[in-house]
């Protein structure tokens, strides 16, 4: 029988003081008993002795000091986890959401997930297609990778996670292929964006969501992730699944991080957040992997947005450090009517060499991948150039190169959030392109592949 208590001393925001309490640890889950026979789910967070600091995940509202108890279960979060969770919607906390009935779990499992041992992880090698050409052809993303999307207010970066939900495939007829999508601190109407994106096109029946709202409690925040996460390793490493774990906004992640620390009165670190915040990503980054051993794999694409576009920011810089690379969107595209706005030049995959070339996309992959981002990167200057001193003072294969890079951006670059490219449709619009300047410009490609591959 679960021992109540009655000394609730403090409540100070999503924060309570509990007091003279026996035999309670680290994380352990309560549950708040008001006067009105309402509970509401707690969890602890610091022990001294025998006061116990908690944290609630729902409002704090309506809790009478005197009138209300508190009881600790012994336990930590679990989530009850069944492949039944495919095509449905839950909240924060793992609860449905979308009228459908509770799920019968085949297990439970810690949210907080046990440590990958680094000696059973497997390299990541397998290309992922996402049906996005700057991605697929220029910064690949494979199987067990974690390649972040940086963005910032205002940029479409909601509408790129959907599409690459939507279109993300594993190449192999017999591969079974899952998305576990997590939305942080969203909008009601980012919420049903993604839901109905999702049902429309059909993906939703391949999809585990679980949408935390803006006004949802930061606790809740807190537990989205790992509630996903905890999904994404029952599939892939209980169900041999090839999962793709998209979160988005890690921002408001770490905004409610901050929350929770000011509250609890630390020490804070840079801009305000805590100084452990670095730890903490990585306890979700590097949930992400393959294990030896086991079929199923866990890609992740976390999306964040970069306050005042500041990529020195702790956020992305902390994240930079732990991920394999980064998709960096662009402002100046956008306004161009880009879209996808994905500034291919600083955006970087540091595994992209791994998962391409022949038996995973094909042969002329990497010669054209280096020959497009050189081309492009002249073809800006040219352009730079051509603003500076007019066009009369460009020389005539400076004048190709400005060309160059204004289609890459409209036609390679540029698709529009309903399209969605193979990676040999992809490839051969690399060589449509690169069809516009000389054969003897082509320095990067080897005579055999521009033999079979160019026409001028």
């Amino acid at each position: 029988m679960l021992k109540s208590y009655r000394t609730i001393e403090e409540v100070a925001g999503p924060l309570m003081f509990v007091r003279d309490v026996d035999g309670v640890s680290y994380n352990e889950l309560g549950e708040i008993e008001l006067e009105n026979g309402e509970k509401r789910l707690c969890r602890v967070l610091e022990v001294n002795g025998r006061n116990a600091l908690v944290q609630l995940f729902e409002s704090s509202a309506g809790i009478n000091l005197s009138n209300s108890k508190i009881k600790f279960t012994g336990k930590q979060m679990q989530l009850g986890v069944s492949t039944d969770m495919l095509g449905r919607v839950f909240d924060g906390l793992g609860r449905p959401v979308d009228s459908g009935p509770e799920i019968i779990p085949e297990m439970r499992l810690d949210v907080n997930g046990k440590p990958m041992n680094p000696a059973a992880r497997s390299y990541p090698q397998e290309f992922i297609e996402t049906g996005i050409s700057a991605i697929d052809g220029l910064n690949t993303l494979v199987r067990g990778q974690k390649l972040p999307i940086f963005s910032a207010s205002g940029l479409p970066h909601s509408e790129l996670a959907a599409q690459i939900a939507r279109q993300a495939r594993v190449l192999g007829a017999d591969e079974k292929f899952a998305v576990v999508f997590a939305a942080i601190g969203i909008t009601f109407e980012e919420a049903d964006y993604f839901v109905r994106s999702f049902k429309e096109t059909g993906a939703i029946d391949r999809t585990v969501m679980f949408s935390n709202l803006a006004n949802d409690p930061a606790m809740e925040r807190i537990a989205t992730p790992k509630m996903a996460l905890t999904a994404a390793e029952y599939l892939a490493f209980e169900k041999d699944m090839h999962v793709l774990v998209i979160l988005t906004d890690i921002t408001n992640y770490a905004d409610a991080l901050r929350e929770v620390s000011a509250a609890k009165k630390e020490v804070p670190g840079r801009r305000g957040y805590p100084g452990y915040m670095y730890t903490d990503l990585a306890a979700i980054y590097e949930r992400a992997g393959r294990q030896k051993n086991k079929k199923g794999s866990i890609t992740m694409i976390p999306i964040l947005t970069m306050p005042e576009d500041d990529k020195t920011h702790p956020i992305p810089d902390l994240t930079g450090y732990i991920t394999e690379g980064q998709i960096i969107l662009s402002r100046e595209l956008y306004r161009k009517g880009i879209t996808p706005p994905i500034d291919v030049l600083p955006s970087l995959s540091r595994l992209k060499d791994k998962g391409i070339g022949e038996g995973k996309t094909r042969a002329d992959h990497s010669d054209t991948m280096n020959q497009l981002f050189s081309s492009y990167a002249r073809g800006k200057d040219s352009k730079e150039l051509m603003v500076i001193l007019g066009e009369s003072a460009l020389s005539d294969i400076d004048k190709l190169y400005a060309e160059f890079a204004e289609r890459f951006e409209e036609e390679y670059v540029s698709q529009g959030s309903g399209v969605s490219r193979s990676i040999e449709e992809t490839l051969d619009l690399g060589w449509k392109l690169l069809s516009i300047l000389p054969r003897s410009e082509l320095k990067r490609i080897s005579d055999k592949l521009l033999d079979k591959y160019y026409h001028a």
